[in-house]
Formats: C-alpha cells, sequence, structure tokens
C-alpha cells in the first residue's frame, strides 16, 4: 500500500485540535503519516499537536500556503488535507486507497456530516454532498485527497486567501473526475454557528458565484472578514 500524509492546517486551534488528532493515532500505529502545518498559532496549538502528529512545522498564515508546506514537508505518496475542526470516520484511509487504487481516479472527497446543527445544517450537508457530484469541485470540509503526482501535477493550491478548495479542484478535475466517497467526514458547525447559520449559508452562496464569475479572490476574503498575512 502507498503511504498515506494527513497534513492539518492549523491556527490558534488549541480547543478542537485534540478531537482531530486523537483518532487518527491508531492510523500513525499503521504508518500513515500526519503533519500539522501551523500558521502562527498565538496558543497552545503547538503543544497540544506536537505529541499527536509526526511533525509541526511552521508556515506562512493562510490555509493554502500552510496546507503546501506541509505536504512540500510530508513523504507519502498520497495526501489528505484535513481541517482542524473536521474528524474521518473509521474506515476512511481504506476506503480512499481502495478507490485510488483502482486506478481510474487521482484524487477526490468523502461526504460531510455537520453535527449539532439540527435540520437546517443536515440539509447543507446533503446539498453539499450533492452539488458536489454533480460539479464535481470539493470543498475544504469534505477532506480532499490526492495522489502527491496529481497534487503537483496541478500545481498544490493557489495562493490565494479564500477558494483555494475550489480552484485545486478544478485543476484536479482535468487530470480526473473525483472520487466521492459516501463515507462521511464530521466537521464542526462552529463556522454557522458563530455568524448565524442562515448568514454564513446566503454569505458563502454568495461569494462561491462571485468568485465563479471572476471575482478576485482577495476581494471575496476581505467580504469574508478573512484577514491575510503576508509572510
Amino acid at each position: 500500500m502507498a503511504r498515506l500524509s494527513i497534513v492539518v492546517p492549523v491556527l490558534n486551534e488549541e480547543r478542537d485540535l485534540r478531537s482531530t488528532l486523537a483518532p487518527l493515532q491508531a492510523l500513525r500505529a499503521q504508518g500513515v503519516e500526519v503533519i500539522v502545518a501551523d500558521g502562527g498559532s498565538t496558543d497552545a496549538t503547538r503543544a497540544v499537536a506536537g505529541p499527536l502528529a509526526d511533525r509541526v512545522i511552521e508556515a506562512p498564515r493562510g490555509r493554502a500556503s500552510q496546507m503546501n508546506a506541509g505536504a512540500r514537508a510530508s513523504q507519502g505518496e498520497v495526501l489528505l488535507f484535513l481541517h482542524a475542526d473536521t474528524v474521518l470516520p473509521e474506515g476512511a484511509v481504506d476506503a480512499l486507497m481502495e478507490g485510488l487504487a483502482a486506478g481510474d481516479r487521482a484524487w477526490g472527497r468523502f461526504d460531510v456530516r455537520i453535527p449539532g446543527g439540527g435540520a437546517l445544517l443536515a440539509l447543507v450537508a446533503r446539498m453539499m454532498n450533492a452539488r458536489s457530484r454533480w460539479t464535481g469541485i470539493a470543498t475544504g470540509d469534505q477532506a480532499m485527497f490526492a495522489l502527491r503526482s496529481a497534487f503537483e501535477a496541478a500545481g498544490g493550491f493557489p495562493d490565494i486567501p479564500l477558494m483555494e478548495d475550489l480552484a485545486l479542484s478544478r485543476s484536479l478535475r482535468r487530470i480526473s473526475p473525483p472520487l466521492c466517497l459516501r463515507d462521511r467526514v464530521v466537521t464542526s458547525a462552529r463556522r454557522w454557528k458563530r455568524h448565524g447559520t442562515w448568514h454564513t449559508i446566503v454569505l458563502m452562496w454568495r461569494l462561491r458565484l462571485a468568485y465563479a464569475l471572476g471575482a478576485d479572490p482577495q476581494e471575496l476574503a476581505r467580504r469574508y472578514g478573512v484577514e491575510r498575512t503576508s509572510s
């Protein structure tokens, strides 16, 4: 079996990171590599990550640059990018490795579940999964994965402050259709709850539409409230 590396970008995640990394320890015992890419945390994130990862590296702040740095630091032939508030389901690694080994897919993602958000966020998750199958575009919440060769051929994540997952999906889609696994990763509802579920849903749809129509990701990031720090 090709070696798998899991890259986790983090920034001030001391509260939730243990819940993400703890389930990966059994995988580490089987040879899966875990790389945590820190974007300059000012809390205890690095202390939490240290004993639960093979490497904790520093990278310029920004999810794209952190994930690219983690990929460069990793050894695996297969890369999986896992958000710090997302948990892999049991059997996830077997499912993705078997799917990629079939040979007709070079990348993919999981279905997603958003617990604790009631019927509305359950509907959001179903729509995310269906939209992804229809468009061949994945989001970071769905734990994207790829053969290293495909990731590198696609140029990695573009250095933009928002929509880096959609942009990479477009590039990877030229290499192969995605492997859309029905195993569901569990991602936190915190992003929706922080600013209100309906507000966040509407905002994200507007931003994605604007991006599809050619809007500048820098401007979209400003609208989303993301502050980008250059290195």
